[in-house]
C-alpha cells in the first residue's frame, strides 16, 4: 500500500495522463469551512482537468472523513475508492470534473493547516504549510509540482478574522451570525505546494511599492496581536523594497504576482516558506527581547531568500523534487548577494561562509552525503533532502559558477531563463542552456563534476623557501575522500598575510584556476614567505582548506588581528575543519577560540564559533580532560563577557554561551546572580528571553526545581515562555525529570512541534550525561513505532533530537551500529537519520583519540 508516499514514477505516469495545458487548463475551486470546531474543517474541492480518455489515475487527499466523491456526475463510494492518501479515479473522460467533499484535520505539527491557540488571550490562529506534500491535508489535489493549476479559494471563517491567501484579500461577505465568507480571485498558474491560507485575528499594517512594470504592488505585514508591539514592520517593508528593486533589475523581469504579504506565524518549522504572494515566517523573527546581530542579519537574508523564490521556484518551478536543490540553492545565493549589495549588511558573504558553508562541509562529510542533484525516488527521499547539500553546498557551488562565468553573464542567463520558461516547469539543463548562451562557457563538464558527484575536496599549500625566507616553489595540493574521489576545478584566491605592528594584513593576493591533484603557482615564486598563507582568500571556491604549520601557529596567536572579516572567517573555518578531521587537537581549538574570539567583530562568526567551542568542550576533547575543559571554557567565556564592551553584541553572546557552558556550582551561582540582579555587567539587560536562558542553565545545573520553572512560566505565559519552560524542565538532571520529558514525547503524541523540539533540546543537555545512559535502549526501541505513527516532521524531531549524542562514547556507537544491522529493512529515510546520528559519534571518538594523543 502507498500509505502517504508518492514515487517519481507514479508522478510521471500521472503527468502522462493529465494534461494541465489542454483546454481551459487544470483548475481548482476550493471551499473551506473554518467554523466547525477545534479539530476539523470542511473542505469541498471542484477539480476540472483534461486527461487521456478511458485512462485511470488517482488524486491525493489526507482527510478524517470523506463524505462525497463525484466524478463527471457519477457518485463514487468513498469506502471503495478512498484509501491511504488517494482517491482512485477510473474511466476518465477527455474533460473531467471531480467534486470531493471531506472533513480534514487541523494539525499541531506545522504541516497542512496548523492550528494554534495563543495562551495570552485564547485567540485561534491558523496557517498552512504545504511543502513538500501537504496541500493534500487541506483539499483534494494532484500533489506534484509539474501539474500546475489555477486555484480559487473560498473561505468561511469568523467575521472578526483576517484571511489571507495567494490572491489579494477580497472584502468579506458577513452573514449576521458572526461568520463571513471570503471569495478570492483565481491564482495564476502555480504548483500546489506554494498555495496558502492564513487565517485568524492577525494584526496587520500595509504599504505599497511601484514595480518595474509600473504596477502598484500592495504590501502587508502580519503577526499575532499579542506579539504585534514587538514587530518592526517598517524595517521589514524597507528590506522588501530594497529586495524588489535589486531583483527586478538583476532578473530583468517584473514581480510576477498581484501583491506581497509577509506573515509571522506561530510554531513554524522552518525559517520561512515561499507561498506565492503570501510568505510565512517563523515568529523567531519577531524580537520581543534583544537578539544578536547574527539573528537580525539572518532575518534580512531570509526575507530576500523568500522574495527571490517568487521568480525562481514560483514563476518557474522544478518538474520534480530532484531539482529542489536548484530552487533553494539559487535563493541562498541570490539572497546573499542581494543582502551584500542592496542592504546595510555588506558583510553577508562573511556570514555565508561562517554559517552556510560550515553547514555544507559538515553535511558533505556524512555517510548520507549525496550529489547536489540528488536522486529523489519518492516523497520520503525529498523530506530528508532539505539539508546542507540542497541549500548551502548548492548555494556555494552557484557562487563559484557565477565567479567562473562572470556575475553579469550569470544574471543575464537567469533573466533569459525566466522569460523563456515563465509559469512552466523546468529541469537543470534548461538553466544551464541559458547560462552557456550568455557566458560562452560549456557547462556540461562543470555540471558532471560539481552537481552529479558528492564529497568535498581539501586544498593544501605546498611551500618551499630558501635560507632567506624567499618562496622558491608554491603549489596547491588537492585531495578527495576515498569514497568520493572526484578532483574538481576551482576558481580561488590565495592571500599572503604578514604581521605589521598590531595587525595581520594582506600584503599580496592572486586569483587563479586550480585543477588536478597538484597546481603549480609560479606567480608566488620570489615572494617573501609570509606569516600566514590563506588558500581560498575571498571565498570563491567550495573546498576545505588547510593551514600550513607556520600559518596555523600565526592564527592561534594572532587570528583576531586580521582586518578582513571574511579572511578571519576562513581561518576560523580552516582551524575547525582540521579539528573535526582529527588533524589538530580539540584542546588546541579551545585555546584558539578563547584567545581570539574576543576580538571578532562579525556576529555570525562569533555565533558559529562559540557553538563549535561548546561542541569541542562537550564531545571532542579526550574524556579524561572533559570536566576540566568545560570548566575552563565557562571561566573563559565569563571573563570575555566581563571584558566585552557594555551592551555589545559580543557581550550578549558571551553571556548566553557562558550560561550554556556552566559546569560547576560556582558557575551556577554566577548565573543565578545574573538572573536575580545581584551580579551585573554594564549595559547588559536581563530581558525576558535572556532570563529564560539563564533559567535553563540553572535547571541543567540542578540549581532550581520544577516549581521554580512553573513560577517563571506563570510570569510569562506565552508561547515562547512555554517553549523555554519545556526545555528547562527536560534539562533538570534527575531521573524523574528525564522520564517525565520522555513520556511527554513518546508515550503521548499531543505535543505541538515547538514543544517537541524544546523538550528534546533540554533532554539531551550535556549536563545530564549520567541520566542519558539509561535511555539508550529506550531510544532504539522507539524508532520504528515513532516513524510509523507520527508525521514526518515530528518523527524527525524525535529521532534526531532525542539521540543521546552528548554521551559520545563507544557504547553509544556500538548500540547504534547494532540497530542498523538488525534493521536493514527499515525505511531508507529512517536509516539515513540514524546513520547521520552514528556519524556524529564516530567523528567525536576519532577526535577524542587525537586529543588524547
Amino acid at each position: 500500500m502507498p500509505g502517504e508516499n508518492l514515487t517519481r514514477i507514479e508522478a510521471q505516469e500521472r503527468r502522462a495522463i493529465i494534461d494541465p495545458t489542454a483546454g481551459s487548463g487544470l483548475t481548482y475551486e476550493v471551499a473551506l469551512d473554518l467554523n466547525r470546531g477545534a479539530e476539523v474543517f470542511g473542505s469541498r474541492t471542484v477539480v476540472r482537468f483534461a486527461a487521456t480518455e478511458g485512462a485511470s489515475t488517482f488524486i491525493d487527499l489526507i482527510a478524517g472523513d470523506v463524505r462525497e466523491i463525484v466524478l463527471n456526475g457519477r457518485a463514487l463510494d468513498p469506502a471503495t475508492v478512498f484509501a491511504d492518501s488517494r482517491i482512485a479515479l477510473e474511466g476518465l473522460a477527455a474533460h473531467n470534473e471531480l467534486v470531493v467533499d471531506a472533513d480534514c484535520l487541523y494539525t499541531n505539527s506545522g504541516e497542512g493547516l496548523h492550528r494554534f491557540v495563543d495562551p495570552v488571550d485564547g485567540e485561534v490562529y491558523l496557517y498552512s504549510q504545504f511543502e513538500v506534500p501537504d496541500s493534500r491535508r487541506v483539499f483534494a489535489v494532484f500533489e506534484q509540482p509539474d501539474l500546475k493549476a489555477t486555484f480559487r479559494f473560498t473561505v468561511n471563517a469568523p467575521a472578526a478574522w483576517k484571511v489571507v491567501s495567494n490572491s489579494p484579500t477580497p472584502d468579506p461577505v458577513e452573514h449576521g451570525d458572526g461568520t463571513a465568507t471570503w471569495s478570492f480571485a483565481p491564482t495564476p498558474v502555480i504548483s500546489s505546494y506554494i498555495t496558502a491560507l492564513i487565517a485568524g485575528p492577525y494584526q496587520a499594517t500595509f504599504s505599497e511599492l511601484t514595480s518595474a512594470s509600473g504596477r502598484v504592488i500592495p504590501l502587508g505585514v502580519y503577526a499575532r496581536k499579542s506579539l504585534w508591539q514587538h514587530l518592526d514592520a517598517d524595517y521589514v517593508f524597507d528590506k522588501t523594497r530594497e529586495g524588489f528593486a535589486y531583483f527586478e533589475d538583476k532578473f530583468d523581469y517584473p514581480y510576477p504576482f498581484a501583491k506581497y504579504d509577509q506573515l509571522f506565524v506561530p510554531e513554524f518549522n522552518a525559517g520561512a516558506m515561499e507561498n506565492a504572494g503570501a510568505v510565512t515566517f517563523t515568529e523567531t523573527y519577531v524580537f520581543r527581547s534583544k537578539v544578536t546581530d547574527a539573528v537580525r542579519e539572518r532575518r534580512v537574508v531570509t526575507i530576500l531568500h523568500e522574495l527571490a523564490h517568487m521568480w525562481f521556484g514560483d514563476l518557474v518551478t522544478m518538474k520534480w523534487w530532484n531539482d529542489l536543490w536548484l530552487n533553494e540553492s539559487f535563493a541562498e545565493w541570490a539572497s546573499t548577494i542581494a543582502t551584500a549589495e542592496a542592504t546595510e549588511w555588506t558583510e553577508a558573504w562573511t556570514t555565508f561562509n561562517a554559517m552556510e558553508k560550515t553547514w555544507a562541509y559538515r553535511q558533505d562529510q556524512l555517510p548520507s552525503t549525496h550529489p547536489v542533484v540528488a536522486e529523489i525516488n519518492d516523497l520520503e527521499d525529498v523530506q530528508v533532502n532539505f539539508d546542507g547539500i540542497t541549500y548551502a553546498k548548492g548555494g556555494s557551488v552557484l557562487k563559484q559558477l557565477a565567479a567562473w562565468v562572470g556575475t553579469d553573464a550569470f544574471f543575464a542567463g537567469v533573466a533569459a531563463y525566466f522569460k523563456k520558461h515563465e509559469w512552466s516547469n523546468t529541469e537543470l539543463v534548461d538553466l544551464l542552456t541559458e547560462l552557456e548562451t550568455t557566458s560562452g562557457r560549456e557547462l556540461s563538464g562543470w555540471s558532471r563534476k560539481w552537481l552529479e558527484t558528492a564529497g568535498v575536496n581539501t586544498l593544501s599549500p605546498e611551500v618551499r623557501e630558501d635560507a632567506n625566507g624567499t618562496i622558491t616553489r608554491f603549489a596547491v595540493v588537492q585531495t578527495a575522500p576515498a569514497d568520493y574521489p572526484t578532483i574538481r576545478p576551482h576558481r580561488l584566491g590565495i592571500g599572503l598575510f604578514n604581521l605589521e605592528g598590531d595587525a595581520l594584513v594582506r600584503v599580496h593576493h592572486i586569483e587563479l584556476d586550480v585543477d588536478g591533484d597538484l597546481t603549480e603557482v609560479a606567480e608566488l615564486k620570489g615572494h617573501a614567505r609570509p606569516d600566514l598563507i590563506l588558500l581560498n582568500d575571498h571565498d570563491l571556491a567550495y573546498a576545505k582548506i588547510r593551514l600550513d604549520e607556520r600559518s596555523l601557529a600565526t592564527a592561534i596567536a594572532h587570528l583576531g588581528k586580521i582586518a578582513d572579516p571574511l579572511a578571519r572567517s576562513l581561518v576560523w573555518g580552516a582551524a575547525w575543519d582540521q579539528t573535526r578531521d582529527a588533524e589538530a587537537a580539540a584542546s588546541d581549538y579551545v585555546d584558539l577560540v578563547l584567545g581570539n574570539i574576543g576580538a571578532e567583530t562579525e556576529s555570525t562568526t562569533v555565533r558559529t564559533t562559540l557553538a563549535q567551542l561548546l561542541l569541542a568542550a562537550n564531545a571532542y576533547v579526550a574524556p579524561e580532560r572533559r570536566d576540566a575543559t568545560r570548566a575552563k571554557v565557562a571561566d573563559g567565556l565569563w571573563a570575555l563577557a566581563q571584558s566585552a564592551d557594555a551592551g555589545s553584541d559580543s557581550q550578549l553572546q558571551f553571556v548566553t554561551s557562558f550560561a550554556a557552558a556552566s559546569a560547576t556550582p560556582a558557575h551556577a551561582e554566577t548565573v543565578r546572580g545574573l538572573r536575580d540582579g545581584e551580579t551585573t555587567l554594564p549595559g547588559l539587560e536581563i530581558d525576558t528571553d535572556l532570563s529564560w536562558q539563564l533559567l535553563v542553565s540553572l535547571a541543567a545545573s540542578g540549581a532550581v526545581t520544577a516549581d521554580d520553572i512553573d513560577a517563571a512560566l506563570a510570569a510569562d505565559n506565552t508561547a515562547k515562555g512555554g517553549e523555554f519552560a519545556a526545555q528547562a524542565k527536560a534539562a533538570l538532571p534527575t531521573a524523574e525529570a528525564k522520564s517525565l520529558a520522555w513520556e511527554s514525547l513518546i508515550d503521548n503524541d499531543d505535543q505541538p512541534n515547538t514543544i517537541v523540539r524544546s523538550t528534546a533540546l533540554g533532554f539531551v543537555h550535556p549536563a545530564g550525561l549520567a541520566q542519558l545512559e539509561a535511555f539508550v535502549p529506550r531510544y532504539f526501541d522507539m524508532l520504528l513505532p515513532v516513524w510509523e505513527s507520527r508525521s514526518y516532521q515530528i518523527a524527525q524531531y524525535l529521532i534526531v533530537g532525542l539521540y543521546p549524542a552528548p554521551l559520545a562514547n563507544v557504547a553509544l556507537r556500538e548500540a547504534t551500529r547494532g540497530w542498523l544491522k538488525a534493521n536493514a529493512d527499515a525505511p531508507a529515510a529512517l536509516r539515513r537519520l540514524v546513520h547521520e546520528n552514528l556519524a556524529g559519534v564516530e567523528r567525536a571518538l576519532a577526535v577524542q583519540e587525537r586529543d588524547a594523543g
